[in-house]
């Protein structure tokens, strides 16, 4: 690595925890520099700025943290920490409540974009309005055609439909049983056999079983 590297890494950690001026580890600096400049060139910048003098390391256990020397920094007494503090929560407040107005923009902005245009809305009403007009119109021919069937004449028409399905099943099947018996001796093929009887399969005939619920 040139010196020159060196030296430009060396002065943008030194200006970076003076202007930050809070304690940093060296992956914190590494990353927050974007990784500019390789990590082992930030920790050899920070172990020489702090032989130095320029900034000051703290070792916790086996955790190192570097942070500005605080003698190049105005004293400050308590009443200007205070007031400091005060201000800090003060400022605190006024950025949640931006916060929150910018998530209420926000959403009324999605909920705007989401909306139709005037034209879009016309178009839309439009098309409900023909639709129903069309449902109105059918339900007005329904209305007036001679044969109407209540709701009991409707469920006993399905109950006998599903009862009809269950018979034709049920023969089918008792019926495709005996033929099953008789191959057992039968000397030919079942279609034969089908053909001396007479009996007619519902797949011969493209007949399907209605379904049932």
């Amino acid at each position: 690595m040139s010196k020159g590297k060196d030296a430009q890494a060396a002065s943008a950690v030194l200006d970076y925890l003076n202007r930050q001026n809070r304690p940093y580890s060296a992956i914190d600096i590494f990353n927050n520099l974007h990784k500019e400049f390789g990590k082992t060139l930030i920790v050899r910048c920070l172990e020489d700025l702090a032989k130095d003098g320029k900034i000051t390391e703290k070792v916790y256990g086996k955790q190192k943290v570097y942070v500005a020397d605080q003698s190049q920094f105005p004293s400050v007494d308590e009443k200007e920490l205070k007031a400091m503090d005060t201000k800090i929560t003060e400022l605190t407040a006024s950025l949640e409540t931006s916060k929150t107005k910018c998530k209420e923009k926000e959403k009324e902005i999605a909920m705007l974009n989401s909306s139709l245009t005037n034209e879009e809305a016309q178009q839309r009403l439009q098309e409900l309005t023909t639709m129903c007009a069309k449902k109105d119109s059918r339900v007005s021919q329904i209305k007036s055609a001679g044969i109407h069937i209540s709701v009991e004449q409707k469920k006993a028409v399905y109950e006998n439909h599903q009862t009809t399905v269950k018979a034709w099943r049920k023969r089918k099947r008792m019926a495709m049983d005996i033929v099953d018996a008789i191959l057992e001796g039968y000397p030919k093929s079942k279609k034969q056999l089908l053909e001396e009887v007479g009996l007619e399969t519902d797949e011969e005939c493209n007949v399907k079983i209605p379904q049932t619920k």
